[in-house]
């Protein structure tokens, strides 16, 4: 029995990263602005999403994860073999854009954190900015996936400052358990905010970057089960940390009215004289490393995700020369997203909460390629989807694709 556990041990830290990176990052800049939007805009009315959208996220990073084990292959040179060019070409064009809007927010909490610190966006941006293509461009897999798994840490720092928000726990905790009241779905901006929870806890962009890094680490058959135990750990360390967000959000900007969050460091700011200097200190620490941490690995999915798609050379173990295409896309992507944010009046927070939305009605579409692949006995051999997995994995599509028909339909506030 000793030695049984000691071996699952040593499997677990030996596949350990993709499934806790890549959750990790889901709480990026535009995540943290969400989830404080949500908190700050509704209190605590969204909190009973973190219980099935945590459930739906584990499903699906591990159908992701499982495909990569199981075939080799990154999620979209499956679409791509298994769906045609075409539509594989359209998907592609889809994602470039919705992380794009990505991109631009996790320049823009850059920015935000560093002038909460009185250092000036035209400073902090280009320096992150160049710091982020040496990581990638210069370093190998292993390396930048420590330093990923470092960063990861530092999430701490949001369950900290909702301590320090001093909120109602009984309330909270009642909020996450319990479904809100019928009218709230007669407020077209709930659903608005609900399907932006929903996109940018389980992003489209997600599903491709940790399919790509469980075959690029080489994990196997064998492994399958420490894999799983990754991912899960993983989707539970990130939604308690966007619980503590929205918590600490609805305990001191909701309380007192201050709803219109303009950027991520907004919630920080006015943090400060309500819930006092550390919790100030520990949200915009957080926040820079999450967004120092997600303009890394943004760019780096959609370059994965393009490559990948479209059968060119792509992998942070291959040379510049050996994949071209992969590094200037991702330097492009780096470059766009810095300048943006560095153009003066650009409308940040619109873009951000938009990409959020969109995230959320490009996943079921995801979802359908995801679950038509999984379930092919010839591709999974004997590790195709299970009842319960098809089940919760068809609900979640269902039921954001219904929100996402009910945005253009429900009028109100």
């Amino acid at each position: 029995m000793r030695r049984h556990w000691k071996t699952q041990l040593i499997l677990f830290f030996a596949v350990l990263g993709p499934g806790i990176i890549t959750a990790n990052v889901d709480n990026d800049a535009g995540g943290i602005l969400t989830y404080s939007q949500a908190g700050a805009q509704f209190g605590y009315m969204l909190l009973w999403t973190m219980i099935p959208i945590t459930l739906a996220l584990i499903v699906v990073q591990e159908m992701c994860a499982r495909m990569g084990v199981v075939t080799g292959k990154g999620l979209s040179d499956l679409i791509r073999e298994q769906f045609g060019l075409r539509i594989t070409f359209f998907m592609m064009i889809l994602l470039v854009i919705v992380n794009f809007g990505n991109v631009i927010a996790e320049f823009s909490g850059i920015a935000g954190s560093m002038q909460l610190f009185h250092i000036s966006k035209y400073i902090s941006v280009p320096i992150c900015a160049g710091l982020v293509w040496l990581l990638v461009v210069k370093g190998d897999y292993k390396g930048v996936e420590k330093i990923f798994l470092l960063a990861s840490a530092f999430y701490i720092a949001y369950i900290a400052a909702g301590v320090l928000a001093g909120p109602n726990w009984h309330v909270a905790l009642l909020a996450t358990v319990k479904l809100p009241a019928r009218t709230v779905w007669h407020s077209s901006s709930y659903i608005y905010m609900t399907v932006a929870v929903i996109g940018t806890t389980i992003a489209p962009w997600m599903q491709f970057y940790l399919q790509s890094s469980v075959v690029e680490k080489g994990i196997n058959v064998k492994q399958l089960g420490a894999s799983r135990l990754d991912v899960i750990i993983g989707s539970l360390f990130t939604d308690i940390v966007a619980w503590f967000i929205i918590v600490a959000c609805a305990a001191t900007l909701f309380v007192h009215g201050m709803g219109a969050i303009q950027v991520p460091s907004d919630a920080a700011e006015a943090m400060k004289p309500l819930a006092g200097q550390y919790a100030f200190i520990l949200f915009a620490a957080g926040l820079f490393n999450a967004s120092l941490f997600a303009a890394s690995i943004l760019p780096l999915s959609t370059a994965y995700t393009v490559c990948e798609g479209m059968g060119f050379e792509s992998g942070l173990d291959k040379s510049f020369k050996e994949a071209p295409a992969f590094y200037w896309l991702y330097t492009l992507l780096i470059a766009a997203g810095a300048g943006v944010v560095l153009w003066p009046h650009f409308p940040l927070v619109r873009v951000t909460i938009l990409s959020q939305v969109l995230n959320g009605v490009l996943l079921p579409v995801v979802m359908i390629f995801m679950l038509v692949l999984i379930n092919k006995p010839e591709l999974m051999g004997k590790h195709t989807n299970h009842g319960w997995f098809n089940f919760i994995a068809w609900i979640t599509a269902i039921i954001v694709i219904g929100l996402s028909i009910a945005m253009l339909f429900v009028q109100g506030t």
